[in-house]
């Protein structure tokens, strides 16, 4: 069996913590005025998106950490256009987290084979 590195997991609950405290922090901006705030419903699906990535990463799913890392690079870029700290944070989380998602290790957890599936009749 092949045990998920302690990177993945505390990547995964990184991911898992911001998300979950980026949407708590977000949904309390929703008052009710006109025009609806169209933009905090972005804000809100791409914390949300933080929360699925990261639960698919901790369950193993290849396809997670890639989509987690295209989710920290849109950060970057959208560090881009706020302050200069803000942009190498946001710069040095993304080459921590590509370096630790794709090590030996975590490639291996990642790529482990899907276990059989128990065999129907015939």
């Amino acid at each position: 069996m092949n045990k998920r590195p302690l990177s993945v997991t505390l990547i995964g609950l990184l991911f898992l913590i911001a998300g979950v405290i980026g949407v708590a922090y977000h949904a309390t901006d929703f008052k009710m005025q006109s025009p609806f705030p169209s933009e905090l419903v972005w804000v809100l699906a791409i914390r949300f998106l933080a929360i699925v990535f990261a639960i698919f990463l901790l369950r193993g799913k290849n396809w997670a950490r890639w989509l987690l890392l295209i989710w920290i690079t849109y950060h970057v870029i959208l560090s881009g256009f706020h302050s200069t700290s803000q942009l190498i944070v946001h710069s040095l989380l993304l080459v921590l987290v590509a370096y630790f998602l794709f090590r030996r290790s975590a490639s291996a957890y990642f790529h482990r084979p899907v276990r059989a599936q128990l065999a129907g009749p015939g």
